[in-house]
């Protein structure tokens, strides 16, 4: 099977879909990692696109951290790779780079025939990895660091699965997800081990030449399908004082998280709080940015800035302890990044939430959630975000 890469809603040129695999470098272990064999990758292939994930367990290489939770997914620590043919989806199937032959052309032909069918059923029995009741004894031993002032924030995770589940038909269940949800930052990705379908809302880092620009998202409220509550239930969120606490405490962090590699003075709130409605979700997001040095690497911004402030808490390193010290599963590649590097070094990453993460071998497929846990929180509202952002993923599906 070719990998494939399906990106949606790029920045300039629209959905994206690569296929086959010209070069890659595939680390599946922290052990056989270094700064240099990823630098040396990127800087290697300039003038390509590159098409990459980054899994949540990157934070162990980038801090003094490490994870011995349970990992069912396996998928790599970090995956970068160069198709070997890249079509324009919108308007049409269009070959803009790569390899111009017909067996691509072909396939890519299948991949979006898949994709259009949207008559798939996700039909899977999910199991909730940690229980309620545990759920809520974790809840309250994470609100115990927050009153003794260990961390300002933690974003707590939970993990949805279901095995054995045979993932038969994922480009039509896709399509579906995407044309139900509309999301701005979907990919989906297929291996002969992994498949990833992601309904992202959430972008975590865009860079357009000296500019880099990130948006957190902390807030989250359903949606209604009479114009007047629907209405009500966006004004509701984007005056819920606790909502607006924990989106501006991300937005604090990252912006430092920046200034680690931004030009003097050049950090900027550019939206802060702002409600935006997607298919299924009302979501209040801001907006930061700044000026970084066009000879920058890549590698060396993803170091200052990743894991994204929103899924960690404040203080990071903190949260990310809190994190590995009660959350029942290793996140692999949700709350990480799926992401595309330009030609010319520009690239745009998202956050992975609001995905179907699965392992062929194992018969193994995910969905993780969670919420952002402050000194105001409330277990069972918490646990009831989890469970709305889980329905609207998976049961929207059945």
């Amino acid at each position: 099977m070719k990998t494939t890469c399906f990106y949606w809603n790029h920045h300039t040129k629209g959905p994206l879909l690569g296929v086959g695999k010209k070069a890659e470098l595939k680390i599946q272990k922290l052990s056989d990692l270094n700064d240099s064999k990823v630098s040396d990758f990127i800087s290697q292939h300039t003038g390509t696109y590159i098409f990459g994930i980054f899994s949540f367990e990157l934070k162990d290489h980038f801090e003094v951290l490490s994870s011995n939770l349970s990992d069912q997914l396996d998928f790599p620590l970090l995956h970068l790779w160069i198709p070997e043919s890249l079509y324009q989806i919108q308007p049409k199937l269009e070959f803009i780079w790569g390899e111009n032959n017909a067996i691509n052309d072909e396939f890519a032909h299948q991949i979006i025939c898949e994709i259009e069918k949207k008559d798939v059923g996700l039909n899977a029995q999910f199991k909730n990895r940690t229980a309620k009741d545990k759920y809520f004894k974790h809840f309250y031993q994470l609100k115990a660091a927050l009153q003794e002032g260990e961390i300002y924030e933690v974003n707590y995770c939970q993990e949805l699965f279901a095995q054995p589940y045979e993932l038969r038909e994922p480009l039509p269940l896709f399509g579906r997800l995407i044309e139900r949800t509309k999301a701005p930052h979907a990919a989906f990705i297929q291996t002969n081990e992994h498949c990833v379908l992601c309904a992202s809302p959430e972008r975590f880092l865009l860079k357009r030449g000296s500019t880099l620009i990130t948006e957190p998202i902390k807030g989250t409220a359903p949606r209604n399908p009479v114009p007047s509550l629907d209405k009500a239930l966006a004004l509701e969120l984007q005056n819920n004082q606790k909502e607006r606490a924990e989106n501006i405490m991300i937005v604090d962090l990252v912006r430092n998280d920046l200034s680690r590699i931004a030009q003097k003075n050049s950090v900027r709130v550019d939206e802060l709080c702002e409600i935006y409605s997607f298919e299924t979700v009302h979501q209040m997001i801001s907006k930061v940015s700044c000026k970084v040095d066009h000879a920058l690497p890549i590698w060396d911004i993803l170091k200052a800035t990743f894991p994204m402030g929103s899924m960690t808490g404040a203080p990071k390193i903190a949260a990310l302890k809190q994190i590995e010290a009660h959350e029942d599963f290793k996140r692999g590649l949700y709350s990480g990044s799926i992401g595309l590097i330009e030609p010319n070094g520009d690239f745009d990453f998202n956050v992975v939430i609001r995905s179907l993460l699965y392992n062929y071998k194992n018969q193994y497929l995910s969905c993780a959630v969670g919420s952002a846990i402050t000194i105001k929180a409330t277990p069972e509202d918490e646990f009831n975000e989890c469970m709305l952002k889980a329905q609207k993923l998976i049961y929207g599906l059945d």
